[in-house]
């Protein structure tokens, strides 16, 4: 599997990939764009993500912006909900609005910070990921 963590958080990037190595490849990314440019390259690499992990306040880009660009160009690209990437938001913010706007830009599942290694891998085996 091929994972995209989205963290601006060096400590919160840092334990998430340690966990999620176990599951497969894992790349990062500290901002929006650097996510944005990483998605990009995959899909031009033949090799796209399975997985993203984006945290919702990000700089540069947030990571709203980011769910929907991604949303779009798997739209353009006519893939289906298998072929496209399984997204969790994560975020410290407890505010609601922007998790149902999360998921009415197509997010696959949401996590609070801080983050819970057994509530991640829940969303993974909820989603298929795992079993």
């Amino acid at each position: 599997m091929r994972i995209l963590i989205a963290e601006d958080d060096s400590l919160s990037r840092t334990y998430l990939e340690d966990f999620l190595r176990g599951y497969g490849q894992c790349d990062t990314a500290a901002d929006g764009m650097e996510t944005l440019d990483l998605y990009l390259e995959s899909l031009k690499n033949g090799t796209p993500y399975d997985m993203m992990c984006l945290d919702i306040m990000m700089p540069k880009v947030d990571g709203l912006m980011v769910l929907r660009l991604i949303r779009e160009i798997e739209n353009r690209r006519h893939l289906s909900a298998e072929q496209q990437a399984k997204i969790i938001m994560m975020t410290a913010i407890a505010d609601m609005e922007h998790v149902d706007r999360a998921f009415e830009l197509g997010c696959d599942a949401y996590a609070s910070k801080p983050i819970e290694i057994d509530k991640v891998q829940e969303v993974m085996e909820d989603l298929g990921l795992i079993s």
